[in-house]
């Protein structure tokens, strides 16, 4: 009798683990077919900045920032698109310097780079932007492909510059990148007009890992391409001086020197 009342309690454990289990089947059920979509700047592999900074100044005419994308999902056997809407404080000053596409995430692809184009030409004036900086951020439209991505990548914001700026790097830099002062000593207006002029590099980076001379996809370039720069400086300020009157003096009064 015994034996009977534990098959007995046996079999009705059994029927609560299966509706128990069941139930748990229907909470994790989850729609396929929804997919959303990180959009965010900073790096390809997934380092995210709070924000970018794009310098009128910098480029003759249109230039651009790039961000990247990235679908929480599955691959798809075909094509998905989605768009950009531009929004925040500066937006009807810059709206018309604007530039987005209709991007795409090819059939059997999960991620992907972009960019977003700005243009000098058709600023409203030369002089905005040249005293205080601007903001603009962008946010991806929902549509049937696509839903917003996780909170944190949502939207990205462009600082928006039109002047010669310093870079954030110039000075301090975190492993494995290196302080461009390192290697161009202190910092004036005049001078990274100059180099700019002279090596047509714009916000570069040097870093220990660059595994070529230069990644002109970031701007990255390496130790040994540094020195090469440095000792170019050296010889167009001393044409420059040569050719010139006076030195080449900064915004302080102090001779350039590299």
């Amino acid at each position: 009798m015994k034996m009977i009342r534990t098959i007995r309690y046996s079999l009705c454990a059994l029927c609560l683990l299966s509706v128990v289990s069941c139930q748990k089947v229907e909470v994790l059920k989850f729609d396929p077919d929804l997919r959303g979509l990180n959009i965010w700047v900073g790096t390809s592999s997934g380092a995210v900045y709070e924000e970018t900074v794009y310098n009128y100044s910098y480029a003759y005419g249109e230039g651009s920032v790039t961000f990247y994308a990235r679908v929480y999902g599955v691959p798809v056997d075909y094509d998905r698109t989605f768009t950009l809407e531009p929004f925040g404080d500066s937006i009807e000053h810059v709206l018309p310097t604007i530039r987005t596409e209709e991007y795409v995430v090819p059939a059997g692809a999960v991620s992907g780079e972009y960019k977003v184009y700005f243009d000098s030409h058709k600023l409203a004036s030369e002089t905005m932007f040249s005293e205080s900086d601007g903001k603009v951020s962008f946010r991806m439209v929902p549509n049937d492909s696509f839903g917003q991505g996780a909170e944190d990548m949502q939207s990205f914001t462009v600082v928006l510059r039109n002047r010669i700026a310093k870079p954030d790097n110039w000075d301090s830099a975190n492993y494995p990148f290196v302080p461009l002062s390192d290697y161009f000593g202190s910092y004036s207006r005049v001078k990274y007009q100059f180099m700019i002029e002279h090596i047509g590099l714009i916000d570069f980076i040097i870093s220990y890992f660059a595994s070529t001379a230069i990644d002109e996809s970031t701007n990255t370039i390496s130790p040994a391409y540094a020195v090469y720069l440095q000792q170019l400086m050296q010889e167009r300020l001393a044409e420059y001086n040569a050719t010139h009157d006076t030195p080449l003096t900064d915004e302080n009064g102090d001779i350039v020197i590299f």
